[in-house]
C-alpha cells in the first residue's frame, strides 16, 4: 500500500479483513497465535473483533519489550545485542518462539519501528520486520518499509501485511 491509500485503513476495514482470515484458517483447522512488539497486540485485538475467532485465534503475545521477548518467546539476549530488536533474525525466532510456546498451527511474529521517534539512518521509521511460521513447515520472513507515515498508519498497515502473509501460508 502506497501513497495516502493508508488514509483509507481503518480498524473496520481490516476487521473485515480478519474475518476472512478466520473463515479460510478455520476451513484450514488451522489457529493462530500471535507475538508482536510494534503493534502492541493490534493484530490480536483485530482477529479477535472477529465473532467467533476463537476457533482460530489460540494465544497472544506483547512483547513490547526486548525482556520480554527473551522471556515469553525464548528469543536470545545475544541475537538482540547483536542484530537488535528490529531484524530479521529477530523476527523469526519471535516466530519460532511463538510456535514453541503455544500449540498454534500457525505464528505470526512483528518487530518494527512505528514512530515517530526511535528511527536511524539504518533503521528508520517505519522499517518493520515480520515473520509467519507453520509448525513443522515453512517460515516466510519480509520486510516493509512503510515511510514517514503516522504511527497509527504504520501499525495498521503492518496488521494487513501479517494477515496477507498469513493468508499466503494458508
Amino acid at each position: 500500500m502506497t501513497g495516502v491509500a493508508s488514509d483509507r485503513l481503518t480498524f473496520d476495514t481490516l476487521t473485515g479483513e480478519a474475518a476472512v482470515l478466520i473463515d479460510r484458517c478455520r476451513t484450514a483447522g488451522v489457529t493462530l497465535a500471535t507475538g508482536e512488539s510494534c503493534t502492541g497486540g493490534l493484530i490480536a485485538a483485530i482477529l479477535t473483533e472477529v465473532p467467533g475467532s476463537s476457533d482460530v485465534v489460540e494465544r497472544g503475545f506483547v512483547t513490547y519489550s526486548n525482556q520480554a521477548k527473551t522471556d515469553l518467546l525464548g528469543v536470545r539476549e545475544a541475537l538482540i545485542d547483536v542484530d537488535g530488536a528490529v531484524s530479521e533474525p529477530v523476527a523469526r525466532a519471535m516466530a519460532e518462539g511463538v510456535l514453541a510456546a503455544s500449540p498454534a498451527a500457525i505464528a505470526i511474529a512483528v518487530t518494527g519501528i512505528a514512530g515517530p521517534g526511535g528511527g536511524t539512518a539504518d533503521k528508520p521509521v517505519g522499517l518493520v520486520h515480520l515473520a509467519v511460521a507453520r509448525r513443522g513447515g515453512d517460515l516466510v520472513q519480509d520486510k516493509q518499509l512503510f515511510g514517514d507515515r503516522s504511527r497509527r498508519d504504520i501499525r495498521l498497515l503492518t496488521v494487513r501485511r501479517a494477515f496477507a502473509l498469513i493468508g499466503a501460508l494458508l
